[in-house]
């Protein structure tokens, strides 16, 4: 029997990054769109942006555990 490729953990947060960097577009989109129809919920937006926030932040702890601390 042959096993499935398996993917590194490595490639597994790129993937993952990318999903992410995906939704913060499309988050970052949807506010854009709310904001310019000027009739949007306040409490919709802040949620949004909170989202938004939170993504960011995840995003960036995949780029660090990708990227090696590098000591010079």
């Amino acid at each position: 029997m042959t096993e499935p490729p398996t993917m590194s953990h490595e490639d597994v947060l790129r993937v993952k990054l990318e999903v992410m960097r995906r939704e913060h577009r499309d988050l970052d989109a949807a506010i854009a769109a709310l904001d310019e129809a000027g009739r949007a919920d306040p409490l919709t937006l802040r949620r949004l942006k909170k989202q938004k926030l939170l993504l960011k932040d995840r995003i960036s702890r995949i780029e660090d555990e990708l990227t090696p601390d590098i000591i010079a």
